[in-house]
């Protein structure tokens, strides 16, 4: 088993109440310091007052029912037919950190017409496409499409209000969002143990985007890594997200608000662990200005690692992971890419 710790001031993330932002304006200045704190101090906390209700039953029915397909089916949607990164993964063939995660996933994106790059353009173009959905199960695509939707507007207001907690302009950032955002979501179910004595669900790793929303059973496996350099787990919360900053927000800060590292321990032997995480993104050529906000001249810095460069512009900072994370979809379709030059 990985380093894992139980220090009692880490037994848990913060935990930020969204409704306070419509409870007057002391309830809103109280939100904003827990905001401010958690996401410059950890890059993670837990999501509560955000009004997403029987959507969650009904998100999680569909999610269970697709793992339940039989495999057949669910092959038939392999990602690997999908240029665009789309469909579904088979567990273990997914890597992080170049090591296998033990999990099966449906990758699931805004629905649009496919754009190949013409002469000259940006390579991350092939991130947009359409997805690969189950002929039996109809009303899957009508539940993860309102998902999107829904949790859209819910990451939108949080990020206004996370901006405003740090000085900054509550819109600074709307204009690369709109119709033409790039949002995600994955259906997750870690099926237990390996049984090769690895228990890595998912390695060690940042998110691409701006903000991740993550609903998860009450099984657990979810580790954050703290300032203390340890890996520290993250109890579930019934009805809430976990919601953690991703690479563009440091990016757009220069390190005043974290991204940070985070993994899933497998869950032990033929337990099972379904999770699904919301990715909050902005258009695929949305280039990431610096944000004006009074605590600038503290920023430390975006993270140096020479492994992971950060990309202003949000389309190849996602390209970049996905070519990694999928080595068999970027082999057939997009060999060219894994070149050196």
């Amino acid at each position: 088993m990985t380093n894992s710790a139980t220090t009692s001031s880490y037994l848990q993330l913060p935990i930020i109440d969204l409704s306070a932002a419509d409870r007057g304006p002391e309830a809103r200045a109280l939100l904003h310091a827990q905001l401010h704190s958690a996401a410059h101090d950890v890059g993670f906390f837990q999501l509560v007052g955000h009004g997403i209700g029987e959507e969650i039953r009904r998100l999680d029915a569909a999610m269970r029912a697709f793992f339940a397909l039989p495999e057949a089916e669910r092959l038939a949607l392999d990602n690997v037919n999908s240029p665009h990164f789309r469909g579904y993964t088979r567990t273990g063939d997914e890597r992080t950190g170049g090591s296998r995660d033990w999990r099966d996933q449906l990758d699931i994106g805004a629905e649009r017409a496919v754009r190949r790059p013409g002469p000259g353009e940006p390579a991350y173009w092939w991130l947009q496409g359409p997805n690969q959905w189950p002929a039996s199960l109809p009303e899957l695509r009508t539940v993860a499409l309102a998902w999107i939707d829904r949790l859209s507007a819910v990451a939108q207001r949080l990020l206004r209000e996370l901006l405003v907690s740090i000085g900054a302009p509550a819109d600074f950032y709307d204009p690369i969002f709109g119709e033409r955002a790039h949002p995600q979501l994955k259906l997750v179910r870690y099926p237990g143990s390996s049984g090769d004595g690895a228990d890595q669900g998912v390695g060690a790793h940042k998110d691409y985007g701006f903000l991740t929303l993550l609903l998860q059973d009450q099984v657990g496996g979810l580790q954050v890594e703290r300032a203390d350099g340890l890996f520290h787990d993250v109890p579930p919360i019934p009805g809430a997200f976990v919601v953690n900053l991703g690479e563009l927000l440091e990016v757009a800060t220069n390190g005043y608000l974290l991204a940070t590292h985070h993994r899933v321990v497998s869950p032990p032997g033929a337990t099972e662990r379904f999770s699904v995480p919301f990715f909050y993104n902005p258009r695929l050529d949305a280039r990431v200005e610096p944000l004006v906000f009074p605590y600038a001249s503290t920023a430390p810095g975006v993270t140096d690692d020479p492994g992971n460069p950060l990309f202003a512009e949000y389309g190849f900072n996602e390209l970049k992971g996905k070519l990694r994370a999928h080595p068999l979809v970027a082999e057939r379709h997009h060999a060219g890419l894994l070149s050196p030059a």
